[in-house]
């Protein structure tokens, strides 16, 4: 994140803003698609960061890329971040507000990490064991990841629980480099 302070300063404004005009779902609904436009595509974040572009020639292009796709507020709000020159940091923005709109919402993200696709029923699970250890709502975010082997890598906002068959083999590996069983010979 280059400007964190910035971001954190905008996106409190938008949702103190949205939440005053009664749009904190919509805006939300906004910055998620805003997120996936910039993540899913570079030469929109190269547009945003160009210093070449002229702001309102910026304005137009960002008009024609989200026209129909996003609610008046969030684009008056783009507007704004343009003709402020902080265009560049609206990827940090969007992160920043989805973290705000988790606090305020009291809702905590939680990733899973397995060697294999978990089913719906198994995640179902999953999630309710969660939120049956929190008082928070759980949104649950899964990966997939082979090297893992077998097992899980659970993380939460302060926690990580790791019980990958990954983890007990760099476990074991380890133990037998150490070889507490055999003492030092020098």
């Amino acid at each position: 994140m280059q400007n964190p302070r910035l971001a954190s300063r905008y996106a409190k404004s938008l949702v103190d803003l949205a939440v005053e005009k009664g749009q904190l779902e919509v805006v939300r609904a906004d910055m998620q698609v805003l997120q996936q436009i910039t993540k899913g595509n570079p030469d929109v974040v190269t547009l945003l960061k160009s210093p070449v572009i002229k702001p309102d020639k910026k304005q137009k292009i960002l008009a024609a890329i989200l026209e129909g796709k996003i609610s008046n507020m969030t684009s008056m709000f783009i507007q704004l971040l343009v003709a402020k020159g902080r265009e560049s940091n609206l990827p940090e923005i969007t992160t920043e507000f989805a973290r705000q709109y988790n606090v305020l919402n009291n809702i905590s993200k939680v990733k899973i990490t397995t060697a294999v696709p978990l089913d719906a029923a198994i995640l179902s699970t999953i999630k309710q064991k969660v939120e049956a250890g929190s008082d928070k709502k759980i949104e649950m975010e899964t990966a997939v990841e082979p090297d893992l082997i077998g097992g899980f890598v659970l993380e939460t906002e302060d926690r990580l629980f790791d019980a990958s068959i990954l983890r007990d083999l760099k476990d074991i590996k380890k133990q037998f480099a150490q070889n507490i069983y055999t003492p030092n010979i020098k």
